[in-house]
């Protein structure tokens, strides 16, 4: 049986910081980063022999739970004829026809490896297919680790926004613009000042990346309205909400149009696997057609479109949303009840399969009220939920999921234990 601190020791002296994802660092709630050897169902098992019931499900990759049977099959049959060719495939071909099929706003499909990767290229897209090169994002929202991404608020609606990691020049992130989320009226500020310099507007549709904050009822419209006078593309980044709620995209549900959409997590199936799609006339600004270049050797990887069309076909088999939703509504309504009740400092925010326990009684709908919870406590949350047998995202700032696996008895274990820890 293998020891946590003693693997993490090893990782140091070879992986920067041990880890290759800063989040599983457990930074944000201290203690030594668990590692996994195996997942079935809704369930991990640690190298220390533990059985957890998991909540981040591969931060919502893993829909379905782990090792379905049906993806691992697929992905078995496939490996056995190749596992890349650096050549087209027919289920490429296939998969980008189903996705097209699914999400009717999408003309075209560019498979790629990450949602990172299909964020940057749409951001090239919109900068060649408009002769613009500004771009406004908002705060909070998380959308990979390019470069002119790494941004975070300046000091000044018009200063353009600041560099928030080492290694990124000042002058990649001079155009990008950072303004709260759900401030429209920041957003048309920007619009009335350099509205002809804006070549898109990004954004979650839901936020994600600072727990899970939904838009204001009309926010997303009154987004496309705004991009559409002012000549912008509106991108929507659905790499989380994207076939996470129903076989179809966030915005499609609520019908609203993006003009480029990225999409990933669930898409792989559990392998590294992104789309990038929208209108042909963007879409086919792309090389080899256009001239917008963008490659990738492992781009369409059998394996990972293999996973991702089992799992879909899956979803679309079974479609176990409505029970997700259910679930997910269970525990938001037990948890908050009784901190009401109990006159508890914390809050369950949920929406259909994904929640996140903000340690604030207060609403939140934006960076700047996320950050009103207390990190502390999530800290404390996430070590006593932890040693109950459930495993939370190591993070206040993050999303928990619910997959096709979980049931009512998992569920209901979460929020008892959730109570006893704020109780304690």
């Amino acid at each position: 049986m293998l020891n946590h601190e003693a693997l993490f020791s090893r990782a140091c002296q070879v992986i920067p910081g041990g880890v290759n994802s800063p989040v599983r660092a457990f930074n944000g709630v201290g203690g030594t980063p668990l590692y996994v050897e195996s997942g079935k169902g809704p369930y991990i098992h640690t190298a220390d022999g533990r059985k957890l019931v998991d909540f981040c499900c591969s931060w919502g990759a893993m829909i379905l739970g782990h090792a379905h049977d049906e993806v691992v099959a697929a992905i078995q049959s496939r490996a056995a004829l190749g596992t890349t060719f650096g050549i087209n495939t027919p289920d490429e071909v296939t998969f980008a026809e189903r996705l097209c099929e699914w999400l009717p706003s999408l003309e075209r499909v560019r498979l790629v490896n990450s949602g990172t990767e299909a964020v940057m290229t749409a951001l090239r897209i919109v900068r060649g297919v408009t002769g613009r090169k500004r771009i406004i994002k908002f705060d909070g929202c998380y959308h990979g680790h390019s470069d002119s991404m790494l941004v975070s608020a300046g000091s000044g609606l018009l200063t353009g926004g600041t560099v928030s990691s080492a290694g990124v020049p000042r002058y990649v992130v001079h155009d990008t613009f950072v303004v709260p989320y759900n401030d429209i009226d920041a957003v048309k500020t920007l619009i009335q000042t350099m509205g002809s310099e804006v070549a898109a507007i990004i954004v979650e549709p839901i936020a994600g990346n600072m727990g899970l904050v939904m838009p204001d009822p009309d926010f997303l419209v009154r987004l496309r309205h705004t991009a559409d006078q002012s000549g912008a593309l509106l991108i929507f980044d659905e790499v989380i909400t994207g076939f996470r709620f129903a076989l179809s995209s966030y915005a499609a549900t609520i019908g609203v149009k993006a003009d480029l959409m990225t999409l990933g997590k669930v898409i792989g199936g559990g392998l590294p696997l992104a789309a990038l799609g929208g209108a042909a006339v963007f879409m086919d600004e792309l090389s080899p057609t256009g001239k917008v270049y963008q490659a990738g050797t492992l781009s369409g990887n059998p394996l990972a479109v293999a996973a991702g069309l089992k799992t879909l076909d899956v979803l679309e088999r079974d479609n176990p949303y409505p029970r997700m939703a259910e679930l997910g509504q269970r525990l938001a309504d037990t948890v908050n009840t009784a901190a009401a009740e109990r006159g508890l400092p914390f809050h369950c925010a949920q929406y259909k399969g994904v929640f996140t326990f903000f340690c604030t009684p207060t609403p939140v709908r934006d960076l700047a009220t996320a950050k009103q919870s207390d990190t502390a406590a999530y800290a404390r949350l996430f070590h006593s939920v932890l040693k109950s047998g459930f495993y939370l995202p190591p993070s206040q700032f993050e999303l928990g999921f619910i997959s096709a696996a979980h049931g009512e008895a998992e569920i209901d274990g979460l929020a008892q234990a959730v109570i006893a820890a704020w109780e304690s």
